[in-house]
């Protein structure tokens, strides 16, 4: 495969300078190594005491800050963790298991905490998106403006932020994809405008989720595309096909980057089959440590691979 040109630069032209620099970095490293990643900081201690090495991305939730789960007393320390990771030199990549923002069906199987899957709400994002002055759309841009203030703490804090909002959307299993590609697409956009011009959240680069083309919101408002995808526990194949969906999804002109998996990728048949993700993010609990998924064997070879890249082989960046 040819180097492709792709853009150091962010879709956001008021990027911060380490949302610049972070960028570049990705960019330069694409094609020539994989970041290590991790879901869940919990799980650092445990990826060092095995391997003797620290992943270089860990993978944080807004979940809890969704204001459907802190009016039911939810807490949460991610933001303070994450710019503990980022004092360390740690990249920050951002998920939100976004908590519908009304309707909440909240019985027994739907309880209210998994008020982010489709089958847990009654909340339409389609009728909300149409209607801009009903209750339901006017909830959609609290809780947007609640997780704002909770991404400024990061930029006040200096923290670039690899951000992937809305994720799995083509999947209908969430509520943000379950109306189909077209509101799905209108609430990301809706995301973008408002985190960026309303905000001024300049440290977020842009990782978008879906590999489908019909599903796609457009490069002027996506950094990175990326796929979640959980193969069968130990197959450690590339995942050439998701790959090359996502390559031809833009054209060669993007960032590439494998946003959740379960067992990870092998980087020597990665290698033979031309396929380079950007990063790899393991979910937490079983997927990392019950021994099938990923075999310690196999996470002691990986994390010490020439082709992988751990915390301590990432630059010295300028905010250290």
């Amino acid at each position: 495969m040819t180097v492709r040109e792709i853009s150091r630069v962010p879709v956001n032209k008021a990027a911060t300078p380490k949302a610049k620099e972070l960028m570049v970095f990705l960019v330069e490293r694409y094609q020539k190594g994989m970041l290590s990643g991790q879901q869940d900081y919990s799980n650092l201690n445990w990826i060092n005491e095995n391997t003797g090495r620290k992943p270089a991305v860990i993978g944080f939730d807004l979940m809890e800050y969704s204001p459907s789960r802190t009016e039911r007393g939810a807490v949460s320390q991610e933001i303070r963790d994450a710019i503990d990771w980022h004092k360390q030199g740690g990249i920050v990549t951002l998920c939100w298991h976004w908590n519908a923002p009304t309707d909440l069906i909240d019985e027994p199987g739907k309880e209210w905490w998994r008020g982010f899957y489709t089958d847990a709400t009654t909340y339409d994002l389609g009728s909300a998106l149409a209607h801009p002055e009903s209750e339901a759309y006017q909830l959609l841009i609290r809780d947007i403006d609640v997780i704002a203030t909770h991404l400024q703490e990061l930029k006040d804090a200096g923290v670039p932020v690899l951000f992937r909002p809305l994720h799995e959307a083509e999947g209908g299993w969430f509520w943000w994809g379950a109306k189909g590609p077209e509101p799905a697409k209108q609430l990301y956009r809706l995301l973008y405008d408002r985190l960026v011009q309303e905000h001024q959240l300049h440290n977020l680069i842009w990782v978008w989720n879906s590999e489908k083309p019909e599903w796609y919101p457009g490069d002027d408002i996506v950094d990175i595309v990326s796929v979640d995808v959980y193969p069968e526990a130990g197959d450690h194949s590339p995942l050439a096909a998701r790959y090359t969906n996502l390559r031809e999804l833009v054209k060669d002109s993007k960032i590439i980057a494998l946003a959740e998996n379960g067992s990870i990728p092998d980087p020597k048949q990665m290698k033979e089959q031309d396929v380079h993700w950007s990063w790899f993010c393991t979910w937490t609990g079983g997927f990392l440590r019950d021994g099938t998924h990923n075999e310690l064997t196999f996470l002691k070879e990986l994390y010490h691979s020439k082709e992988v890249i751990t915390l301590d082989q990432l630059p010295k960046w300028s905010w250290l």
